[in-house]
Formats: C-alpha cells, structure tokens, sequence
C-alpha cells in the first residue's frame, strides 16, 4: 500500500482502492462533526473564499488574484487564509453560535501536515468562554476516533487517547517543563518582549541561536523543536496563555496582561486547533495588525490591506470565543495517515509530479 500510494497519482484505480477506506473514514468523521455542531445549535454559515484581505497575521501567506469589473478595471483580491472576518461580521449582524466547513488556502505551505489547499472547520460561541470551545474540541476528537473505528490518535510512532481527560498546560509551564526556559523573564509586565534576554537563557540550555533574532522568532524555534513534540502524548494537550505579544486576534487574560486568552490543541505533538477568546476592541485591532504587517513587510517584502469593514463590524460585535480546527490532520490522526494528501479526496498536485 505505502509504496502503490508514494510512486503513482492519486486517481490511478490501485491508488484510489488503497486511500477509499481513509476516504470513507473521512465521510464518517465529517458527518458525525456536523452532527454533533447540530446538536449544539449551531448555525452552518458558508462564508467566500475571495477577500479584500487574507487575513494580517506576519507568518501567514495568501495566494492573490486580479478581480475584473464591468468597467474593466482591476482589484486585487486574496483567498482567505480563514473564515474568520466573515464569520465574526456575522456575529456583529446578530449570529450566536456559527460554524463552517470549508476549504482555505495558505502559500509558502507545503509538507506532511501541510497542503496549500485545506479543509477548515471553524466555530464561534457568543456569550461564552474560551472554556466551551475547548470542549467541543474534545468532543470532537472522540467523535473523529469512533468515525474511525478507532480508540487511539496515530502520528507515526505516537499515539494518544482522545478519550481520556485532555492536559491542560500554560505555555509558560510548557516552556519550563520541556526546555527549561523561563518565558516571562523575557516579557515585560505590559507584555512587552526582550529578545536579548530569551536568546541568553536559550544559549544557556545549549540551543542554537541565530545572528539575527526577533523575541518573535525565538519563541517559534524554541515551541517547535523542544516543546511541540512533547504535546498531547497520551492524552490531548491543550496549550493555554500564549504570551499577548503571540495572539494578535485573542483578549488579553483578566488575570495577567502578559498573556492572552490563547491556546492551542495538540495530539500526538500535531497541533489541531487555535482557538481564542475573542478581542473586540476594533482600535485595539488595529493597532496589532498594524505591527503584524510591519513586521511582515520587514521580514518578506510585503503586507496585506486591512479588512475596514471587518475593524467596523467589530466595534458592534459581542464578546464571543472561537477557534479553527484543521479537518485534514484530525482525520490523519483518526485514520493513522502518514500525509494529509492521503486524507483528501483529491489532493493538490505538487510541481514536477
């Protein structure tokens, strides 16, 4: 099977016969999703892919268009990254609980967990805490493993039990725990960060750091080579607090400014889902998505337009949590998959295959 599915195209009928079960798990594990969002009164909303803006994250890549007018006349239009400034206008028009299920496109995006063309499942709950999505992730993760047929999450040689009581953990614990670095000795009561100061503790636990650094940077080399991996082994780990200078698009914690409420779901050290309580303070929006594109434009030479409509819509839209769920990796882990193309009915063909 391994061999059939790496050396000949997807559509081939041997190829096809391998990856069908994987797909039926697919079909299964989505129906059971929909389910239980049905039984939470949830409303499936559908929002479009095309955007005036992508989305204002620094890491995140959108592929762009040209949209012709009647007149003739070009614009410029991006595939979202995420539905996510669609869905919380719907919520500023009066929407309470909303999700949708749909595909989503990041460039410069391509490997075993990654695909430039994705399936998102993402939800909102009004008048409720982070809490509550944490929740329905949890849920959710078990309905995946029985659509699957399955007691266990598989990522390679880890494995992790969606049933039992999922972690949770800080990422400043996280930090302490796995590399033996104290986060908030580099943040400033304000949240502020000092780049010198995590560079000096990481140098002292015998880890690389490059000539060139941003606090931002390092925080991400440090999560990914010495923390992720140790994520959601045996159980799911949900990583909570992320530091406030990390969640441009979360509320700060009532109970300490230097974080935010933030926090990811990992299995099998993949990370599955990015939820948030939701900022709504639209100038304070702004604000953040004006150093994001700063520090892309610095990094790679360019920047997305902000969303005007969606900074207005959040003025008026109510205290709300959300959060984006990879559907692919969630069926990879059900179902075993080595690679997220195996779980796609048709995947996006790399260049030269």
């Amino acid at each position: 099977m391994l061999a059939t599915i790496a050396q000949s195209p997807w559509w081939t009928p041997a190829v096809h016969a391998d990856r069908r079960p994987i797909l039926l798990a697919r079909n299964r594990i989505e129906t059971a999703i929909r389910g239980y969002l049905v039984d939470q009164d949830f409303l499936m909303v559908d929002p479009p892919g095309l955007q005036r803006s992508p989305g204002n994250e620094t890491h995140l890549h959108a592929f762009s268009t040209m949209a012709i007018g009647n007149d003739g006349q070009a614009e410029t239009l991006y595939l979202h990254t995420s539905p996510e400034f669609t869905m919380k206008k719907l919520l500023a028009a009066g929407e309470q609980r909303i999700a949708s299920l749909g595909h989503v496109w990041r460039n410069r995006e391509r490997g075993p967990l990654h695909s430039p063309e994705f399936t998102m499942l993402e939800w909102y709950r009004v008048g409720e805490g982070y809490e509550a999505v944490m929740d329905d992730c949890a849920a959710m993760l078990r309905l995946a493993a029985a659509g699957a047929g399955t007691s266990v999450l598989r990522y390679r040689d880890r494995e992790c039990d969606p049933f039992a009581e999922p972690e949770r953990l800080s990422v400043v614990q996280a930090f302490e725990r796995h590399a033996g670095i104290d986060l908030l000795a580099s943040m400033d009561a304000d949240g502020s960060t000092d780049a010198a100061g995590l560079a000096a503790q990481m140098r002292g636990r015998g880890m690389g750091v490059p000539d060139e650094y941003t606090w931002s940077y390092l925080f991400s080399l440090v999560l990914t080579e010495k923390v992720e991996p140790q994520l959601g082994l045996g159980r799911v780990t949900i990583l909570d607090e992320y530091p406030s200078a990390e969640a441009a698009l979360a509320r700060k914690s009532g109970r300490d400014g230097r974080v935010a409420e933030r926090f990811e779901v990992y299995a099998c050290g993949v990370e599955l889902a990015n939820g948030f309580g939701e900022l709504t303070n639209a100038d304070e929006q702004r604000r953040r998505f004006g150093l994001e594109m700063e520090e892309k434009r610095r990094l790679y030479d360019e920047a997305y337009p902000l969303d005007e409509d969606f900074l207005a819509a959040l003025a008026i839209m109510p205290e709300a949590s959300g959060i984006a769920m990879g559907f692919d990796r969630v069926v990879m882990l059900a179902t075993g998959a080595p690679k997220i193309d195996w779980v796609m009915w048709a995947p996006v063909v790399e260049a030269g295959t």
